[in-house]
């Protein structure tokens, strides 16, 4: 039976890695974390004469290159001049050569985004009147060919070989100590050693080429190598190898001196120091995720990253720990089976790393969709809902090994004295069989040959050689009988079953989890949504009424907290000006919130900040008269929205006005 399944349970595990392979093949790449939420002008939008710049504003800080920001003429002439520059907050803009003439103008866009995430796209405005003409310019990002997909593959890598590294190992310390002497456990925590280091070199090598031209050839350009080591991303994964180094003298301690040691005292002082040192360890590598990504930016980052460690620390002590568990089950040595003890305290640590999921995964949810439509109406949210699905199957599961690993341990103790007394037997059989291995059982052709009756001769070679091959044929014969009982018992044979069950479940949630990381959270796209949409209906521009029109998203963090802020200035010219403030839900809504300021500030000429605050109007309406602009300029327009007593936030855009 043993012959039949270890075949299945490599066909099974290779399908299921198949599956996760594809599942990250066909996902559709990460087209943003950071979002567009307004630009100047507006997509679309039809400006009386060439502004002097253009602008973007998104939903994070990005990092910007020379070419980040292109304007291009209806034929495809480049028209921007210099460098695009962080003129306030999140907003971005590169300056524009004058005396354009009438057209449509492209503006195509490629950053980084402040959770390491590249962003592209493009849009369109005109001057004077739409052109017939006009550049078409991909919104692909990098991450869409080959490189993205390695890099996709490589964070897979890269997760799955911390799981297995960090869980293997405190699977051995905290539930099976004997582990650290089985060979197949320990070439399993090895291999996730050596996929973590592996996957991180590469990201290290083809992170240049994915935040940039996209090409292969890039890959190993040494001067993309030196602009990524300067940047957040590049730290972390150097902080990585660093902490690898220290992993690896972790794993040589687990698996030399601490398996060698006999002494109990001294056995429990170095499983003490190493579960310390791992701990540090593991937490050091998982932070090297948290300070880089989703975690770093957005809503209460200083909160999200410890709880983020925690999340890929439980996850690794249930998902690795399940894969040491699989690999004891199957390939321990018979002498040495996992026993019972050991999976039930696996099976406590798994229960407090599911609490710990829980807990953490609940707020890292409520932080990246921000509302309940988010789960149907973004792709973040559908790949949320399906992680939620794998992980209640995977307890299911779960349970059920639970409930085999009680019955086993209700039958251990009749099968190991039912497998004694059979030992016992065959032992006994076993002398009265087989001759005696000391050359007793020579013919007479030996005595003829000269050996005296009464005389007792060494054994020769050939007698000694017989005696070893004979020794390991019992050994063998042994190993056999106690591998055939240990099998034979339906409660471990469960048992293995469903662990199985729980290991293939585990690399699918894995899967979508590496592509969840990947994609952009809900709470963003529906900014960016909501964002386009209002300015669709309210374009900022400046048109023959001279009337400004800004739109800003923002989001407090408490509840009723999302919505879109719109400053309508009146004529938006030097002296005085009428302004109006309407706040909306994400939906179009109109609500109070407690307060509004909004503040006017000229840097280029340190005038400001100049405050006003309006009186309200109407349900989402403030309203302000007299508001005076003392020079022409790029002003930058502040709006404070407190949405609770303790809510609050400020957002950013600016303005030409005069």
């Amino acid at each position: 039976m043993t012959q039949t399944i270890a075949p299945r349970v490599r066909t099974v595990v290779l399908l299921l890695l198949a599956a996760a392979c594809a599942l990250l093949a066909g996902a559709a790449p990460a087209s943003a974390h950071a979002a567009v939420t307004g630009s100047d002008p507006a997509q679309g939008a039809v400006v009386d004469k060439a502004p002097a710049r253009i602008s973007l504003t998104f939903s994070e800080q990005v990092a910007m290159s020379g070419d980040s920001l292109r304007v291009l003429d209806p034929e495809g002439k480049r028209v921007d001049a210099g460098e695009p520059s962080n003129v306030s907050g999140t907003t971005y803009a590169v300056r524009l050569h004058s005396g354009l003439p009438d057209g449509t103008y492209t503006v195509a866009y490629q950053v980084v985004s402040a959770d390491s995430h590249p962003v592209a796209g493009a849009y369109t405005f005109s001057i004077g009147a739409p052109s017939k003409t006009s550049v078409t310019v991909s919104d692909q990002a990098t991450d869409d060919g080959v490189v993205g997909w390695l890099y996709g593959f490589g964070r897979y890598v890269s997760y799955a070989g911390f799981i297995v590294m960090a869980g293997g190992a405190a699977f051995v310390l905290a539930c099976w100590p004997r582990g650290s002497g089985v060979r197949p456990v320990q070439r399993f925590v090895v291999s996730g050693w050596l996929a973590l280091t592996a996957a991180t070199l590469a990201l290290l090598l083809l992170r240049g080429s994915f935040t940039g031209s996209g090409k292969v050839a890039d890959i190993f350009d040494l001067s993309l190598l030196g602009q990524v080591l300067q940047t957040k991303t590049g730290a972390a994964l150097v902080s990585r190898l660093l902490l690898l180094a220290a992993a690896a003298l972790f794993i040589a301690v687990l698996f030399g001196a601490y398996d060698k040691r006999d002494d109990p005292q001294e056995k429990r002082d170095l499983t003490f120091g190493l579960a310390i040192g791992g701990a540090v360890v593991a937490a050091g590598l998982a932070a090297s995720w948290a300070m880089s990504e989703h975690a770093s930016v957005g809503l209460q980052a200083g909160i999200a990253m410890p709880v983020d460690v925690v999340h890929l620390l439980a996850v690794a002590a249930w998902l690795g720990g399940l894969g040491a568990l699989l690999v004891a089950l199957y390939r321990a040595p018979a002498d040495a089976p996992v026993d019972a003890s050991a999976v039930r305290r696996f099976s406590r640590v798994a229960f407090g790393s599911v609490l710990a999921l829980i807990a953490t995964g609940t707020y890292q949810s409520w932080r990246q969709l921000g509302s309940w439509s988010a789960f149907t109406d973004t792709r973040y949210g559908q790949l949320l809902l399906a992680k939620i699905a794998l992980v209640t199957v995977l307890v299911g599961v779960a349970w059920i090994s639970r409930r085999w690993t009680g019955r086993l341990a209700e039958t251990v103790p009749a099968a190991a004295e039912r497998e004694k007394a059979h030992v016992g037997a065959g032992a006994e059989a076993s002398g009265d069989a087989e001759p005696d291995t000391t050359g007793d059982d020579r013919t007479g052709t030996d005595t003829e040959a000269g050996t005296d009756a009464g005389e007792q001769p060494d054994p020769g070679p050939a007698d000694t050689e017989r005696a070893a091959q004979l020794a390991r044929q019992r050994a063998a014969r042994d190993a056999a009988r106690q591998k055939r009982l240990r099998d034979a018992d339906p409660n471990r044979f469960g048992l293995r079953r469903s662990v199985l069950a729980e290991a293939g479940i585990a690399v699918v949630l894995l899967a979508v989890t590496t592509v969840l990381t990947q994609t952009e959270p809900g709470r963003t796209e529906q900014d960016a949504k909501a964002a386009t949409s209002s300015s669709a209906s309210t374009s900022p521009d400046t048109g023959a009424s001279g009337a400004l029109t800004l739109n800003m998203p923002f989001d407090t963090g408490g509840e009723n907290g999302k919505g879109i802020v719109t400053v309508d200035l009146d004529p938006a010219r030097v002296g005085g000006n009428e302004m109006h403030v309407y706040v909306e839900r994400t939906d179009g809504q109109a609500f109070d919130i407690p307060e509004v300021k909004v503040d006017f500030t000229l840097k280029a000429k340190d005038i400001g900040p100049l405050p006003v605050v309006p009186d309200h109007i109407a349900t989402g309406h403030w309203s302000a008269n007299g508001v005076q602009i003392p020079m022409a300029g790029d002003w930058k327009v502040d709006v404070t929205v407190r949405t609770s007593d303790i809510d609050e936030v400020t957002v950013s855009k600016n303005a030409q006005i005069g």
